[in-house]
Parts: structure tokens; C-alpha cells; sequence
């Protein structure tokens, strides 16, 4: 059975930083592009940050990229998403999803909440 499970959301000043981690499990990780989405209230989902099955490579949504990194531990069956100097703009549910390299299969966590506020 698949699970891909997420961590590390929570309340956060602004300016602060969170490591969210997803654990998948149920499927060949290393055969599975990796990317991180979020969800803000009232707002349609968007995509935060891909990582390519080896790691080797990663890609981002426009202003992102210079405060989000993305990153898979392969041993651990693991992607991150390390945030730092978080707006309150960032507020929303994240979630990870993986994509089989080879064909259209998809799956979804269940999300966490990153909420940024004082």
C-alpha cells in the first residue's frame, strides 16, 4: 500500500525557517520525480519544487527558488523542503507528490499545515 506521510509544518514567525520531510513508502522512490505543492486558503494548488530520482537535478516556481530548496534522501525514501525567511504569504497547506518516471502514475500525501504569522 502506498503512503507518502508529511512532517515538519507548524506555526512560524515571519522571517523564521521549516524543514518539511515526506516519507513514502509502498513504491520504488528512486523511480519517482518528487515535488512539493501547496495550497493556500481559497486559492487553486500550485507547485512549489520538483527534484529529479537521482537528486541531480531540481527545478522552481517563480520566486522561490531563492528561499525554498528541495532535496531526496533515496536511502531513507525521503524528499524535504527546506524554507527559510518565510512570509506570511507562504501560509498554506504542502504537500509532496511523486510521479513515475516511466508513465502516468501519481501520488499524494495528505499535506501539512505551514502556518507563518507573529
Amino acid at each position: 500500500q502506498v503512503h507518502l506521510v508529511e512532517s515538519g509544518g507548524g506555526l512560524v514567525q515571519p522571517g523564521g525557517s521549516l524543514r518539511l520531510s515526506c516519507v513514502a513508502s509502498g513504491f520504488t522512490f528512486r523511480q519517482y520525480f518528487m515535488s512539493w505543492y501547496r495550497q493556500a486558503p481559497g486559492k487553486e494548488r500550485e507547485l512549489v519544487a520538483t527534484i529529479i530520482p537521482s537528486g541531480d537535478s531540481t527545478s522552481y516556481a517563480d520566486s522561490m527558488e531563492d528561499r525554498f530548496t528541495i532535496s531526496r534522501d533515496n536511502a531513507k525514501n525521503t524528499v524535504y523542503l527546506l524554507m527559510t525567511s518565510l512570509k506570511p504569504e507562504d501560509t498554506a497547506v504542502y504537500y509532496c507528490k511523486a510521479a513515475f518516471r516511466f508513465g502516468n502514475i501519481e501520488y499524494w500525501g495528505q499535506g501539512t499545515q505551514v502556518t507563518v504569522s507573529s
